[in-house]
């Protein structure tokens, strides 16, 4: 009986062994594997944060820009702001890969003052700013003595100066750095129009209460007003067009590149045909 128990026992540690060898035998995997036999690592989802004002270039970002950097992989978060001063900050120390909302002027004169490396990468169609009244049907009808609002922050301050000046209403002194003019650079004022500089942010609502307001068009389409309705639409120049900028280190990147590869395709200009409409185009897309 003993010497068949201990049979029994040998038996039972023989099964055991031959059972744990089976089990180290390398099984299939769910895991990819190169040739080579190791796994292949998946590429990491790239999530960038664009920043832009509230309003048509956040709309901008959300519907021209994102679904065509999303089919190159990656995944694209907006993040808005309600001044211009925070976008470019951002940018700078990191917390957003581009932005969306200022003139090539107001980013230069905004990175020296701040010692900023920030580098526009390529212009974008841009709403153009507008003279809007409620009393005149046209520039003709202007009374002198009417009250005109404008915006007060260099960004827009200087295209509201040239704007009045293309149609007549004031007249500039020469030789004036367009990223610093303001309402001291008028040489003349054949109207006496009483200018109150004012947020842009507030420009609309003065619509209905000043004589005149100019107001530059992402604020104008943010409070749905129609761009066509204004007595007059600025010529707008080429430095005056919104640029997509980038820390400049990203300029000749991958993400620089796909950036201004989606901005340069059919998509993205069938987009701003479809619905920004009333939006004047850069040069270059006028060129294709």
């Amino acid at each position: 009986m003993r010497k068949n128990l201990l049979i029994l026992m040998a038996l039972t540690l023989i099964f055991a062994v031959f059972a744990a060898g089976c089990g180290t035998k390398p099984q299939a995997s769910d895991t990819p594997s190169n040739a080579a036999g190791g796994a292949v690592k998946e590429e990491p989802k790239k999530t960038l944060k664009i920043g832009a004002t509230a309003g048509p270039y956040s709309d901008m970002v959300s519907k021209a820009i994102k679904p065509i950097m999303e089919k190159k992989g990656y995944t694209i978060e907006v993040v808005e702001f309600n001044d211009y001063v925070q976008p470019n900050k951002a940018l700078a120390n990191g917390s957003l890969n581009a932005n969306l909302f200022q003139h090539v002027l107001y980013l230069k004169k905004f990175a020296e003052d701040n010692k900023l490396d920030l580098k526009e990468l390529i212009s974008v169609p841009t709403a153009p700013m507008g003279l809007y009244s409620k009393k005149f049907k046209s520039v003709d009808e202007i009374k002198e003595g009417s009250t005109l609002t404008i915006a007060n922050d260099p960004a827009n301050l200087a295209r509201s100066l040239v704007l009045l000046q293309d149609i007549g209403l004031v007249k500039i002194k020469k030789d004036v750095d367009p990223a610093k003019a303001s309402e001291k650079d008028i040489e003349d004022n054949p109207k006496k129009l009483n200018i109150k500089p004012l947020e842009a942010a507030q420009l609309p609502r003065t619509v209905d209460s000043s004589d005149l307001a100019l107001v530059p068009g992402n604020f104008a389409l943010a409070a749905k007003m129609d761009l066509t309705s204004a007595l007059k639409l600025e010529n707008m120049a080429e430095n005056y067009r919104n640029v997509l900028v980038v820390n400049t280190k990203d300029v000749d990147t991958q993400l620089g590149k796909d950036l201004k590869e989606t901005i340069q395709s059919k998509q993205f200009e069938q987009i701003i045909d479809e619905q920004f409409k009333g939006f004047s185009k850069p040069e270059w897309m006028k060129g294709k």
